[in-house]
């Protein structure tokens, strides 16, 4: 794989990198560039973390080298209680690998770190003085706005975590950050702040954020707006039959967004075309060979909403069957995590 191939895998779905430039010298320079996702081990992963798997698996594809920080100290400064860190770490880490399985993820270069691994070290608390020093409050404020979750009297763990997530692009001593539009703010800060510490700038690279299933953001929060990985099919499809899909709308549609960024990527991936199962009275079976396809027909009123929520029910459920079954055996550990 040339270059160009290596950077078209990389940029697929992005939404911004900071900076293409930097990102194509680096794998010019650099044979396998670091790469990693954090994420904060808050509420229970739900379907929309399939994008990022796949993200992650594009990077393995591309060569990187893929770090999936499991923040569990950024999930206490984000109001996770202390004593559940260690069993969200577990459940995390057991759903995750269920993930990667079903997306059919080469995991060779692949690993987990644990937050709390290096982030209690002397020397990092050492250099979170540091940053400190260096940013204000508002600054800091600022940078987690979209991230930890607000208040009227916030405490101080809202400032550490950007410093934090800073520092955590040099300890885990990779090349790129990669994160949600969401992270925006973090980033950039990362990028002002890390230098004047002595650090270098990392490539920070963002996907889209994409409707939950009512319109907006899926949440953790929100049972209504996401499908939790844990959902068996009737729910699945009771769920999707309640989804935002209105007919012949694209715009804030998050079941067509979800299959853009899914199952259209997985399906491109593997020569396979998207069926949607309808009765002979109905039209019959029709196939998609792309999105685009996909988005015209619906547009055009070719296919009914409950068509494509019915299909996709189906391809979630598929998923759903491969990380369930790495909790097998493990089912304790999902009120233990989440009592």
């Amino acid at each position: 794989m040339d270059i160009d191939e290596r950077l078209a895998l990389v940029q697929r779905n992005t939404q911004e990198i900071v900076t293409l430039d930097e990102l194509r010298k680096l794998l010019e320079e650099k044979e396998h560039p670091a790469v990693y996702l954090g994420t904060a081990i808050t509420g229970r992963p739900h379907v929309a973390y399939f994008l990022w798997v796949l993200k992650l698996a594009d990077f393995l594809k591309a060569g990187l080298q893929v770090k999936l920080l499991l923040a569990d100290l950024h999930g206490a400064l984000d109001n996770t209680p202390w004593e559940l860190l260690e069993k969200r770490y577990e459940y995390y880490s057991t759903v995750i690998t269920g993930m990667f399985k079903a997306v059919g993820a080469d995991t060779k270069h692949f690993e987990f770190v644990k937050g709390s691994s290096f982030e209690k070290s002397g020397e990092y608390f050492f250099d979170v003085l540091r940053m400190a020093t260096k940013a204000s409050i508002r600054d800091a404020t600022k940078a987690g706005s979209e991230v930890v979750k607000q208040s009227d009297n916030p405490k101080v763990a809202g400032l550490l975590y950007p410093i934090m997530q800073s520092l955590d692009e040099q300890y885990l001593d990779v090349d790129i950050q990669y994160g949600g539009m969401d992270q925006r703010k973090i980033f950039m800060f990362a990028r002002e702040f890390l230098p004047k510490i002595g650090y270098k700038s990392r490539v920070e690279i963002m996907t889209p954020i994409i409707p939950g299933l009512i319109g907006e953001k899926m949440s953790a929060s929100d049972p209504n707006s996401k499908i939790d990985l844990l959902d068996d099919a009737a729910t699945v499809k009771k769920k999707l039959k309640k989804a935002y899909c209105p007919e012949g709308i694209v715009e804030g549609n998050g079941v067509l967004a979800f299959l853009r960024h899914v199952f259209f990527v997985m399906k491109s991936d593997a020569g396979e075309e998207f069926v949607i199962e309808r009765p002979e009275k109905f039209g019959g079976n029709v196939s998609f060979a792309s999105y685009d396809e996909l988005e015209r027909a619906f547009v055009d009123k070719k296919i009914h909403p409950m068509d494509v929520k019915n299909a996709l029910a189906k391809e979630i459920t598929k998923l759903l069957d491969v990380v369930q079954a790495e909790l097998k055996g493990k089912e304790a550990l999902v009120a233990e995590a989440y009592p």
